[in-house]
């Protein structure tokens, strides 16, 4: 007799689909027929010894790094360490993403679990009071300088690590630049917030030392991804778009350096700027 595992499906979705398209000019010219990739998004259920914790809108990839920064983000876990293995269930219905804590850890967890339904990687849906409003605080203060050419070249190289974004034009991007500007770790998806999750968690779990460099995202900077950054103890954000003022309030608060608006030629900062070697 199969079981129930036995018979779900067993291979992930992939990031993205193809599908048919047409496009139609407004100068009356007759449609063009084509194929365009689209992001897949699909419902991923974090559970955490058999208890369901969360549903997250989120692209199939990446998935366990996904987990790891999740469970950092969220305060279930302080260290890699405490998560003992994940795995991916895939049924008809989504994705199950199975996170087995240390022992303590997961008694901690369940003795104070809030159930949230999120969608696409929502930083704060299903919280019952403003009290529960994330508030991290950055774990040091690093000594890191960073200088403008290095977060001009992280800017161009980052171009070149999204590869699911050259595809479908539909996704974020999280990144880790080390101190020359180079690209070490990206990941994307179609939630903001579940990019730099996956990112977090792929700094967890080789270990990388944040220290030697420096985040870099292409959305907006929301308070929700400051208090992330707070929380793996990077002390340097740079975003493509403007921070709201609440992710300044905070930034300052954690001290961290948040640089916004960055473009090619310029880059603007709204707090720490002494991490900054400014010519």
């Amino acid at each position: 007799m199969s079981t129930v595992a036995e018979s779900l499906p067993t291979e992930l979705p992939s990031a993205s689909v193809r599908v048919p398209m047409q496009v139609v000019a407004y100068t009356g010219a007759p449609p063009r027929s084509d194929t365009r990739a689209l992001a897949v998004e699909a419902p991923v259920n974090l559970v955490y010894g058999s208890v369901p914790h969360a549903v997250m809108m989120a692209t199939p990839a990446d998935l366990e790094d996904f987990a790891y920064g999740f469970s950092l983000t969220e305060g279930i876990v302080e260290s890699a360490s405490e998560i003992r293995s994940t795995r991916v269930e895939v049924g008809d219905d989504g994705l199950r993403l199975h996170v087995e804590l240390a022992p303590g850890r997961l008694r901690e967890h369940l003795a104070r679990k809030r159930a949230i339904s999120g969608r696409t990687g929502c930083g704060v849906c299903g919280i019952e009071d403003l009290a529960q409003l994330p508030h991290a605080q950055l774990r040091n203060a690093p000594a890191v300088r960073v200088t403008l050419p290095a977060i001009a070249a992280a800017l161009s190289n980052l171009d070149a690590s999204q590869v699911l974004g050259a595809e479908t034009r539909a996704v974020h991007a999280a990144a880790w630049a080390r101190l020359d500007g180079s690209v070490a770790v990206a990941r994307e998806d179609v939630g903001r917030h579940n990019a730099l999750d996956k990112l977090i968690g792929a700094l967890m779990r080789s270990g990388t030392n944040v220290d030697q460099g420096f985040l870099v995202i292409t959305s907006r900077c929301s308070f929700e991804m400051v208090e992330k950054a707070a929380r793996l103890g990077a002390a340097v954000i740079v975003a493509i778009s403007a921070p709201t003022s609440l992710a300044l309030e905070r930034a300052r608060a954690n001290g961290l350096t948040l640089c916004a608006i960055a473009r090619a030629d310029t880059v603007t900062v709204f707090t720490g700027a002494e991490r900054l070697l400014v010519p």
